[in-house]
């Protein structure tokens, strides 16, 4: 039967076996990855413990082994890891295979489009979740605009999203088909795209965004050079 932690497994078990034998070794961007993990998936970790305990989702045990940790089943919180694990590997082949190009930016339109965010946000303000995940997509344009403004302008960027939202969609699929996670109508608009509220679209886009956005900060950092040829 397809449970919750075989989803997780099967999320992850392309890049994990690809450290055998790839084109690059990507056990060796870890460190690099790590503490993107650790920095996102937890403040993801803190806001899923926080809405689950007030009642804006909730999970069905029959997918779940039952071990739990603050409220969370371990299968959710394996997700904060698995996920930005396959993504970053993502990013990481698009770097490798493409040649990194620089797209059209204004500072001023990514700050009027995180304007836009804030604004739906409030306007939603009596559903939790929709709130919540317009509010973390405008959080990220304003963090990114402001002090991190070059991935905005990578084009590997963009594509890394396009192509990350392709499991996502399947993966998230299963879990609402299935009904792995329950939502709680009166925390979300009732808009769905199949089984899939609209409102986790908005999710994973500023938690795909924030992991890569860590993560080309620690690689910049650490490494002593760009990873995005320097745009500025």
């Amino acid at each position: 039967m397809i449970n919750y932690l075989l989803i997780d497994i099967l999320i992850v078990i392309f890049p994990l076996i690809s450290n055998i034998k790839w084109k690059f070794k990507y056990h060796h961007y870890h460190k690099h990855l790590f503490p993107s993990i650790a920095i996102v998936g937890s403040s993801y970790v803190i806001w899923d413990i926080i809405v689950t305990h007030r009642g804006d989702w909730w999970f069905n045990s029959k997918y779940l082994i039952g071990v739990n940790i603050l409220g969370l089943p371990i299968e959710e919180i394996l997700f904060f890891v698995t996920v930005p694990y396959s993504c970053i590997f993502i990013y990481e082949n698009l770097c490798h295979f493409t040649i990194e190009k620089e797209v059209i930016y204004s500072k001023f339109f990514y700050y009027l489009i995180m304007t836009l965010f804030f604004i739906f946000g409030l306007i939603y303000v009596k559903q939790d979740y929709t709130i919540l995940s317009l509010f973390s997509c405008g959080l990220f344009f304003l963090v990114s605009n402001t002090f991190y403004s070059k991935i905005l302008k990578s084009r590997n960027y963009w594509l890394y999203i396009i192509i990350s939202f392709i499991p996502f969609i399947f993966f998230n699929y299963l879990l609402t088909s299935l009904v792995v996670v329950f939502y709680n109508p009166d925390a979300i608009l009732g808009i769905r795209i199949t089984t899939i509220p609209l409102e986790d679209f908005f999710y994973n886009y500023s938690m795909l965004s924030f992991y890569l956005l860590v993560y080309v900060y620690f690689k910049d950092n650490w490494s002593g050079k760009s990873t995005h040829n320097s745009y500025q």
